[in-house]
């Protein structure tokens, strides 16, 4: 059974999507199949209730639902952390506290465009860890292409030495290597604790990030195998093995990467791979036309193309 998230985290937490009927309702027996897919995948945990989760398009009843449903079905097998950035306190503590009692492993907050300054995240991130107490671990998102709050290396430090349950750096800053491994050296050079640093962004620069101090990734690719391979590879040494691997998949992790537009692809990617029965995303929401299904079929098939040739 897992427990609580540390520091010595590692390996990939995919973002999981969440399932709509083709009304809009969330397809709950969608919610077990896509949960056994990722656990059958060999995911060392699962992220839900993430921005590529549609979370802020569900009502807080549903965030709720949806959480005890997914939670309930990876039974402890793995490590869940549930998104709960919300811009009202109160909302985010209420929603981290039914994670806990369900069995989370922690939260994930990212902040908000309001947050201009240094000082401000850091106060931010110092209300929520006083608000939820010091047995919630927490991650923080660090993803400025979305939420408009860019955040330096120093204050993350900072957040690091006087926020002992931040365990957890998703790091999806991009241009981000420069950033990633001025952390990892500052952290070293200052002798803070080291903690988990798993990289978002469609795992665009994966192999890249491993190579300056990620521990993994934590972001929503269509096949999860991939991602988990990568990591396993360039853990054991085999960064050229791990490169192989991940270049198979290039086009279809670019093509998925598109903003306002990936997330139809994940999705009917997922539909066809049999782990959803809809590729519905919510309203304001994309889809895909005849030439975007065109289009996905000849990259798929290029794909199987490509791995019945790779040796893994």
């Amino acid at each position: 059974m897992s427990g609580k998230l540390t520091e010595k985290a590692n390996g990939v937490y995919i973002i999981s999507a969440t399932p709509f009927l083709e009304n809009g309702a969330i397809d709950m027996e969608s919610a077990d199949r896509l949960t056994d897919f990722y656990l059958e995948r060999d995911v060392s945990g699962i992220t839900i209730l993430g921005m590529m989760g549609e979370a802020p398009k569900l009502t807080t009843q549903e965030a709720k639902t949806f959480m005890e449903r997914v939670l309930k079905r990876v039974d402890g097998v793995v490590p869940v952390i549930v998104g709960v950035s919300n811009p009202g306190m109160d909302n985010l503590a209420s929603l981290s506290s039914s994670a806990m009692d369900l069995g989370a492993a922690g939260v994930m907050v990212a902040p908000f465009a309001a947050h201009k300054t240094d000082t401000a995240i850091f106060d931010y991130f110092a209300a929520v860890a006083k608000k939820l107490g010091p047995d919630i671990p927490l991650v923080y998102q660090d993803y400025p292409f979305v939420t408009g709050a860019n955040v330096s290396v120093d204050c993350l430090l900072r957040i690091v030495s006087e926020i002992p349950q931040m365990v957890m750096l998703k790091h999806e800053d991009w241009p981000g290597l420069g950033k990633l491994s001025a952390f990892r050296a500052k952290s070293d050079a200052e002798g803070l604790r080291r903690i988990s640093i798993l990289c978002g962004n469609g795992g665009l620069y994966l192999p890249q990030e491993l190579g300056r101090g990620a521990d993994g990734a934590m972001t929503g690719f269509a096949y999860p195998e991939m991602l988990v391979q990568v990591c396993k590879k360039h853990a054991a040494g085999d960064s050229d093995g791990a490169e192989d691997i991940y270049d198979a998949y290039l086009p279809l992790v670019r093509h998925e990467q598109q903003p306002g537009y990936g997330l139809a692809v994940r999705k009917e990617v997922l539909r066809r791979r049999g782990a959803i029965s809809s590729a519905k995303t919510r309203e304001p929401g994309p889809s895909l036309s005849e030439q975007d299904h065109k289009d996905l079929d000849r990259l798929l098939n290029r794909l199987e193309r490509r791995l019945a040739n790779l040796d893994v």
